[in-house]
């Protein structure tokens, strides 16, 4: 009598009666594997090479380096302001934030929210705002980043030729 199984993405056959056995991984299995092998390799290379680039301290935003950073500074709403702003205070917050060099385009509190900054820098200095933050405002705010980039002339210019 002989037995065998097999299965949609792979083969597992076993005969009785011969005694052998095979197995074969089918080809969306194989496509997989591979995928994630690349995946994982461009991933911790880029990681790597992100980590350890130098901020450029003294760069200018230009149009071809320039990003938008905006920033919820969300506050712990279970402790008091004045404790809040004491914490920032003594990590240094209020000296280090905004870095030199960078633009405050807009800053905002949105009640029930916190503050709400959004930033004109080179790209380059992305890392060091981020440390910034999280030397300084952690414990007193949550944050979370959305770099941008400015779209405004050019969707400006698609609604003036739309509209023409």
């Amino acid at each position: 009598m002989s037995e065998a199984f097999s299965c949609r993405l792979g083969k597992f056959s076993h005969s009785n009666e011969r005694g052998e056995v095979e197995m074969a991984m089918g080809a969306p299995i194989r496509s997989l594997m591979a995928i994630t092998a690349i995946a994982g390799a461009l991933a911790f290379g880029t990681a790597a090479s992100a980590q350890t680039a130098a901020p450029a301290e003294n760069a200018a935003p230009t149009a071809d380096n320039g990003i938008l950073l905006t920033i919820f500074l969300k506050h712990d709403q279970s402790r008091p302001l004045t404790e809040l702003n004491a914490q920032l205070d003594k990590q240094g917050y209020y000296k280090a934030f905004p870095p030199p060099g960078t633009e405050v385009v807009s800053w905002y509190v949105m009640m029930g929210i916190g503050q709400v900054v959004t930033l004109r820098l080179p790209a380059s200095r992305l890392r060091e705002v981020n440390r910034i933050l999280e030397n300084t405002a952690w414990g007193s705010y949550r944050t979370e980043f959305y770099p941008t980039y400015d779209y405004k002339a050019v969707g400006m210019a698609a609604h003036d030729k739309a509209t023409q």
